[in-house]
């Protein structure tokens, strides 16, 4: 088995793992410049010979972005704060397509969760809970 860099070759194998699996989404766009990690497993040497390998699997990274809200709460008063936000939020979104960012995702302490999340969904945000997160922290290694 070998880890290799994703070719255009790779997208046919690709799709028909990602066929098998069942899960219920599209296929992603790998030419999409979004996908800064494409990555293929690649096993034993295939029975067409010529050196090909056959793909097993893929690890495929895709940028997003995870928003952060500061606003001093001791600032103004509770309509102007909101107005503030509607500004900021405005702005970043331009930003972030400007960018080329797809999505950007928000988690929420759980202190103001149920409240502040009522704010958001009024924004157009969405509460995703169809999928549950994981988060690696990557850490230095020699």
């Amino acid at each position: 088995m070998r880890v290799r860099e994703y070719t255009e070759q790779d997208f046919e194998a690709l799709r028909t793992i990602h066929a098998a699996q069942g899960f219920d989404y599209p296929l992603p766009d790998l030419s999409n410049p979004l996908f800064v990690t494409k990555l293929v497993l690649a096993g034993t040497p295939s029975s067409a010979g010529e050196g090909k390998y056959e793909v097993l699997g893929a690890a495929l990274l895709r940028l997003t972005a995870e928003t952060y809200l500061l606003l001093d709460p001791r600032a103004g008063t509770p309509r102007e704060r909101w107005s503030w936000l509607l500004a900021l939020h405005a702005a970043a979104e331009h930003d972030a397509w400007q960018r080329g960012l797809e999505d950007v995702h928000a988690w929420l302490p759980p202190p103001i969760a149920r409240k502040f999340g009522k704010r958001l969904e009024r924004l157009g945000w969405v509460r995703d809970d169809t999928w549950t997160p994981f988060c690696k922290r990557l850490e230095i290694r020699d």
